[in-house]
């Protein structure tokens, strides 16, 4: 990425970021609110999906983010809080963050899901200084396509998320950045 790139790319993850809080979109979770919306958001993942509950059971830990909010017009941006799980265990708290400039309107909120499936990206998201999505680790996005081929001899890649519990209304055609970087709670 070249320099003017990623100064463009902060910049527009720092303005997405304020719109967001001020529009009031993002609320700061404490870690028991985080610990339960993230169990409870993965439970329903795996009731709708079980395929996803197939993944868990292979991955070396997920990411587990309960509630993003984005919205945009033109300028845009995505914001929310979560957890590292490893096993049954939340070993560490993350946040999400995107912006993004282009042909959108609207606002929405989902859940999404990172199965990391190697010690490989395990490390990469411990030892980056936030991990944007697109660099480091490959991160195949799970639809059903993808879900129905989908076996424990077929996984080959470093990372599979899954998005649910899309709520609201985005239209959107844009060049998008995300940031996943450690919080504490």
């Amino acid at each position: 990425m070249t320099q003017n790139r990623r100064a463009f790319t902060t910049r527009m993850l720092a303005i997405s970021a304020a719109f967001l809080l001020v529009s009031g979109g993002a609320q700061a979770a404490t870690a028991a609110d985080l610990d339960k919306d993230s169990a409870q958001a993965l439970t329903a993942l795996y009731q709708s999906n079980p395929t996803a509950e197939v993944l868990a059971r292979k991955a070396k830990a997920i990411l587990v983010f309960p509630k993003i909010v984005k919205a945009g017009l033109v300028f845009g941006g995505s914001y929310g809080e979560g957890v590292l799980m490893k096993g049954s265990t939340v070993s560490d708290y993350y946040n999400s963050v995107s912006a993004s400039w282009g042909w959108q309107a609207g606002a929405e909120s989902y859940a999404y899901f990172v199965f990391l499936m190697s010690d490989k990206a395990v490390s990469y998201l411990a030892q980056s200084q936030g991990w944007e999505i697109g660099v480091g680790p490959t991160v195949v996005l799970v639809n059903e396509g993808v879900a129905r081929n989908l076996s424990t001899s077929t996984l080959k890649d470093d990372a599979y998320a899954y998005i649910a519990d899309q709520q609201g209304l985005m239209v959107s055609v844009s060049i998008e950045g995300t940031k996943i970087s450690r919080i504490k709670r």
